[in-house]
């Protein structure tokens, strides 16, 4: 399959980011769980995919994190007053990314814009971009592009020489419902977007469709409607509440 193939969405698939409201799915898009697979240290692996949650046609996923049914959408936006406003960067993520250097039969690029610090780009040992100037070898070769295709944002891309195309995992049309492991134990994730979904801001205009993407549903990131990695920060300030008897 090219990658035109790959990228095409069927017809009428996409996701509708509603003002101060949920994210509206069409197109009978599959909606799954994944979780997580993590090391014996906590390091991010792989993620397994726990079954299928049911739809029906179009659905909302709620997008402000107060919902007594997430991953779905049941008004709470409105009661709470949900600012929902969106500041992502639009522009396209060729023009923000860097390149790690060293790279051999390798080249890796980052954006920083679409990071949600995930924790798949490093190991205890070293980071993406430990592997990246050591990919003469081609085990840290291999672990750097395992790195990249794990990553859920797409904040990470890989290419074999310049000039050639990126290379992408070949992602199903779906979206994943995710639970992240951590040191406190398991918390809600984003929301995963995979297969090149369209995405429309709630003005009307289209984002950058991409091959992965992570949704804020939680509804305290900085960069809605992505995720920025803020729903682990105040897991983790709940669990140090918890621990302190709730001072």
């Amino acid at each position: 399959m090219d990658e035109t193939d790959k990228s095409a969405p069927a017809a009428g698939v996409r996701i509708v980011v509603k003002k101060n409201g949920p994210y509206l799915v069409q197109g009978n898009v599959p909606l799954v769980a994944k979780t997580q697979v993590v090391s014996e240290q906590g390091e991010p692996l792989t993620w397994k995919k726990e079954g299928r949650i049911e739809t029906t046609g179009e659905y909302a996923l709620c997008r402000c994190g107060g919902s007594g049914n997430k991953p779905f959408c049941d008004g709470t936006h409105r009661k709470v007053g949900f600012d929902g406003t969106e500041e992502a960067d639009t522009a396209p993520t060729a023009d923000r990314q860097f390149a790690f250097e060293g790279g051999t039969r390798l080249i890796v690029k980052k954006d920083p814009a679409l990071c949600m610090d995930s924790g798949f780009c490093g190991l205890r040992k070293a980071g993406i971009a430990h592997y990246v100037a050591a990919s003469s070898d081609t085990e840290a070769r291999s672990v750097a592009m395992a790195m990249v295709e794990r990553c859920p944002s797409g904040a990470l891309t890989y290419r074999i020489a310049a000039g050639e195309a990126d290379i992408e995992t070949d992602l199903p049309q779906q979206i994943a419902d995710t639970t992240e492991i951590t040191s406190d134990g398991p918390i809600a994730g984003p929301l995963w977007v995979t297969g090149g979904i369209p995405i429309e801001r709630s003005d009307g205009q289209p984002m950058e469709t991409r091959n992965r993407v992570t949704l804020c549903n939680c509804g305290l990131s900085g960069i809605k409607p992505l995720c920025d990695g803020t729903h682990r920060h105040e897991a983790q300030r709940q669990a140090r509440r918890r621990k302190l008897g709730g001072r």
